[in-house]
């Protein structure tokens, strides 16, 4: 069966090149010309990768990706921003939505199939690279790859499949200042270029997740003009930080049922 691609492009001329070159590529193409279609058609078909550009009628790009990312049906579907929004705020705005990669218009046409082939690897819908077939563990941190899931000082992460990638990444080298170069090239899966925003982003991501407090970060490091690096505890840091990282947990649970109660 051929992958599906579900794209939502309103300028007819690009949705009509973009998509005749992915199905000469052996992709089966979708097409929406507006976000609430696309959102329609995102449901009704569970493509393998969605292309969605930003400005678009009815439903704008950001607000639709947020959405699909809310939904169950459509939460784990892979996300490729098209857009000629190109500055570091929007594509900040863009991955803070719920986008696994972003892409600037004009695009290179084979550029973009690179992306979208990247995305279906580290899908769950693709093929695990033999890489990823078994848990890899060190200290506090354990991965667990069917699920796409971290577990932390004995409980479980939830991660998006852009997060569990960077943590594998960062993981297989810890204590090791990681190049930015590097993680695109293994996490993103396609050459680097001067814009290391994806990463930062990303970054931050992991850390609302893993550190105490993400603004001070004591386990995923930068390391400035060179890079990141996973710090995990030693034997006898273990139980203190351990009782660190719960507490931060708890807290974080209560201030989102208290934000929930009064929504």
């Amino acid at each position: 069966m051929k992958p599906s691609i579900l794209l939502i492009e309103d300028d007819g001329d690009m949705r009509d090149l973009v998509a005749g070159h992915l199905e000469h590529g052996g992709f089966d193409v979708q097409r929406a010309e507006d976000g609430i279609k696309g959102q329609a058609l995102a449901v009704q078909y569970s493509p393998d990768v969605i292309l969605l550009d930003l400005m678009l009628p009815k439903v704008d790009g950001l607000t639709l990706c947020q959405r699909l990312r809310r939904d169950e049906r459509t939460a784990k579907i892979p996300i490729l921003m098209l857009t000629a929004l190109g500055s570091t705020k929007d594509k900040v705005s863009g991955f803070n939505s719920g986008a696994d990669d972003y892409l600037t218009k004009p695009f290179d046409l084979e550029e973009l199939m690179v992306r979208v082939k990247a995305l279906l690897r580290r899908s769950e819908r693709g093929p695990l690279s033999a890489k990823h077939n078994e848990i890899l563990s060190f200290s506090s941190l354990t991965l667990v790859p069917e699920r796409f899931e971290a577990i932390w000082f004995d409980a479980p992460v939830r991660l998006t499949h852009t997060e569990f990638e960077l943590l594998h990444c960062l993981l297989q080298r810890h204590g090791q200042t990681v190049a930015p170069s590097l993680i695109l090239k293994e996490v993103w899966g396609y050459e680097p270029d001067d814009d290391i925003e994806t990463i930062r982003v990303h970054i931050r991501h992991l850390r609302t997740k893993l550190e105490p407090d993400p603004r001070k970060p004591r386990f995923i490091k930068t390391v400035y003009g060179a890079g990141y690096c996973l710090e995990l505890p030693s034997n006898d840091q273990m139980e203190p930080l351990a009782t660190i990282v719960s507490d931060a947990r708890q807290a974080r649970l209560e201030a989102s049922i208290k934000t929930n109660e009064a929504g």
